[in-house]
């Protein structure tokens, strides 16, 4: 037996766990929700470990080691309410690093016992923010943490333009897998992968154009914030990374019509997702239908249907929630600013702006509130 040398000794295998993510598959949805001879194509990133927020998780984290913002085996703290939670724990399990997060009891208890699974350490905030509700509750928490953890380090995705780029090999993917993009719909939380894919794509494809896809009771384009039951898009501030000049319209899409969409999406084509993929579906099925035949849009699903068996799957969860009642209406509502009016249903806007630069639809105190709270929120905050 001769003594092993360091060329023998196999490399640690942490690593390679960030090759599980990306090179998703597309997938070509027509009937129910188009002709059989229309459709559009679905970028499925729920076969990411986590979802879609795995790119950005591996991704802030590489940079912040690489500029010496996260020091090796500092640690992680940020705000979640479970998917970047996911993509944070794989990339503390890759490069060697602490994570806690910090979540409401909205919470659902099958990812909370997923993510500390992963490793993370799961911190919930047991009440609300007297003015500033969860969020400011969750961001109070992340601040007292971060001066319990000297060196710890917060990603910040809202305003961290590491989560803009973080996208680029996903805007590769679908231009390598599709060939060529008329129009592409996405769901927006932080602004983060519909500015990042369409930075890329745009430059391919000059014509593109972009659909965002919002829930109701969400601020991102402009509409008054609610408490919202869908998880995985929308916000309660108006986050830095959206580029609201590259969209050409915005949906905004009510829970119930996403509950149906992700369920017919499940029985006539074994793929189906969350809310955001409920939501975006609807909204690439109707463009499918009235944009010409010839059109290729893609659309990006973020996430599979795991997280949702207990909500978006679960009957007794969804009549308790008024959610199984009809049918979405077979074309959304229509008007012709973003704060014409508080929208209820799958409505339609063609005339997107930045909502701060809405000379009466903003009040002061929102925006105040706005610029305190930007770097405490992460994609799908439903509180």
């Amino acid at each position: 037996m001769h003594p092993q040398t360091t060329t023998d000794i196999t490399p640690p295998a942490r690593p390679a766990l960030s090759g599980l993510v990306g090179n998703t598959p597309v997938l070509r949805i027509s009937e129910p929700f188009a002709p059989a001879d229309r459709g559009f194509w679905a970028k499925l990133e729920g076969f990411n470990p986590g979802g879609i927020k795995d790119r950005p998780g591996l991704h802030m984290v590489e940079r912040a080691r690489a500029r010496g913002d996260l020091r090796p085996g500092a640690r992680i703290i940020e705000s979640t309410s479970g998917t970047l939670g996911l993509g944070l724990a794989l990339a503390g399990m890759v490069y060697g690093h602490p994570v806690t997060l910090v979540t409401d009891p909205g919470l659902e208890r099958s990812m909370s016992r997923l993510l500390t699974a992963y490793g993370a350490q799961v911190n919930v905030v047991s009440e609300p923010h007297p003015t500033g509700g969860w969020q400011q509750a969750r961001r109070d928490r992340v601040a007292q943490l971060m001066k319990q953890h000297p060196g710890s380090w917060c990603p910040e995705q809202y305003n961290n333009p590491d989560n803009t780029t973080a996208y680029t090999p996903l805007a590769l993917e679908l231009a390598s897998e599709l060939g060529h993009i008329d129009v592409r719909v996405c769901s927006v939380g932080t602004g983060g992968h519909s500015a990042g894919v369409s930075r890329v794509l745009r430059h391919l494809y000059p014509q593109m154009q972009l659909v965002g896809v919002d829930t109701i009771g969400s601020t991102t384009f402009g509409q008054p914030a609610r408490t919202r039951l869908m998880r995985g898009l929308g916000s309660s501030i108006y986050p830095r990374n959206v580029a609201y000049d590259n969209f050409s319209e915005v949906h905004w899409v009510a829970p119930s019509e996403a509950v149906w969409t992700c369920r017919q999406l499940a029985s006539s084509h074994y793929a189906t997702g969350g809310w955001s993929v409920g939501a975006v579906a609807l909204v690439a099925g109707w463009l499918a239908r009235t944009l010409p035949a010839d059109t290729k849009i893609a659309a990006i699903f973020p996430d599979g249907p795991q997280r949702y068996l207990g909500t978006v799957y679960d009957d007794d969860y969804c009549a308790a929630h008024g959610l199984l009642d009809s049918p979405p209406a077979v074309e959304p509502e229509v008007i012709g600013r973003l704060d014409e009016k508080e929208v209820s249903r799958w409505t339609r806007c063609a005339n997107v702006v930045d909502p701060l630069t809405l000379s009466d639809g903003v009040e002061e105190t929102d925006v105040v509130g706005v610029l305190a709270d930007s770097d405490a929120q992460e994609e799908g905050e439903a509180r």
